[in-house]
């Protein structure tokens, strides 16, 4: 079933961000009322400039670590789809400090700000780095490793903390561990930028893209259309559902449950559940960009040092995101890139090749 938010008033955190939004298109599109809250530290205006003219649509340009900025957030709130935070591990590692400040301090004081107004189901962004050093593959959401990352193990505390509110005061909180989310409005440039975008616009600039290490290092990267579909079914499964499905998969797959209980806290891989590797990934992007270039096929490709708090490998089981929310992934690695580099071909030549 294809559960999606209607006549819903949703609060996106983050919401000029990547997978904020188009999370917000999504919702408006859906003739939703949207609220987005983003301070544009690493939000861009222009990835929400067309839905300023929306009446359903406001924009509260503030901060997850100012408290008064949270609460006016969720004023009125039915749904919270939480993606405000500081990304990217390699960044963590040069500044904890700011990363711990937002990605915990701040998702503390959205929590509670969605307790005190009474929003039912807050849906946040969880990671696949809290997996660590974990090696089995594929991944499940109950078998974690050790933090690599001080990114890390701020989503990882952010779980942590979403099981308490729900065992203290009712919340319903789902959490979704995305796995290398790539697709349009993502940011090719910055020293953080993700490797797909990335990789992209210096290929579309006929520059060597660098692989990190020797290109056998392996993703599931994950098109954004499945994580839309992944909060859309986190944010309006039913409680009862999710619930009765969540005692029998633990039954099904032997894991220790403490008895019944009416609290909804779960946590789910969001991924398409396939890998490729590196060297892969970037003759894919050359295959499908030489379509509108063929010159780009002829680019080399460099190599340098792996980047310290990688993991070699990444693989999600996604049999609970099936089981518990009937979630059906639309996009394999190949029709996301292809969806992709379209949109990429198109906007990067307008705004980001100068």
């Amino acid at each position: 079933m294809n559960r999606k938010i209607l006549d819903s008033k949703v609060l996106v955190t983050g919401g000029a961000g990547f997978i904020g939004s188009n999370l917000c298109e999504t919702l408006l599109n859906q003739k939703n009322e949207v609220v987005c809250l983003d301070n544009f530290s690493t939000g861009h205006r222009h990835n929400i400039e067309d839905f300023l003219v929306y009446p359903n649509f406001t924009l509260i340009e503030g901060d997850i670590r100012n408290y008064e900025d949270c609460r006016k957030a969720v004023s009125g709130v039915d749904i919270v789809l939480h993606q405000a935070a500081i990304g990217s591990v390699p960044r963590s590692i040069k500044d904890p400090m700011t990363s711990t400040d937002v990605n915990i301090g701040g998702f503390v004081k959205m929590l509670f700000a969605a307790k005190e107004e009474g929003v039912k189901r807050f849906v946040y962004a969880a990671s696949s780095s809290t997996y660590g050093d974990q090696t089995d593959l594929p991944k499940l959401e109950h078998k974690i490793g050790k933090a690599l990352s001080p990114y890390g193990i701020t989503k990882y505390v952010d779980e942590l903390y979403a099981k308490n509110f729900s065992e203290l005061y009712g919340i319903e909180t789902i959490g979704l561990r995305y796995f290398n989310v790539f697709g349009r409005k993502q940011d090719p440039k910055g020293a953080y930028a993700a490797v797909i975008p990335k990789f992209v616009m210096a290929l579309m600039k006929y520059e060597s893209p660098i692989i990190n290490g020797d290109g056998t290092y392996s993703r599931d990267f994950t098109y954004i259309d499945n994580v839309i579909q992944a909060n859309q079914l986190a944010a309006t499964t039913p409680s009862k559902l999710i619930r009765e499905r969540s005692q029998l998969y633990s039954k099904l797959e032997s894991l220790s449950i403490n008895g019944e209980s009416d609290m909804i806290s779960e946590v789910f891989n969001v991924a398409f559940g396939e890998r490729i590797n590196l060297n892969e990934l970037v003759q894919a992007l050359k295959t499908n960009l030489s379509v509108f270039d063929k010159q780009i096929a002829d680019v080399e490709i460099k190599y340098g040092p792996n980047r310290a708090g990688d993991i070699p490998h990444s693989l999600a089981s996604i049999e609970k995101a099936k089981f518990l929310l009937e979630y059906k992934p639309q996009y394999s690695v190949e029709s996301g890139l292809k969806e992709a580099v379209e949109w990429y071909w198109g906007n990067l030549l307008k705004t980001n090749m100068s």
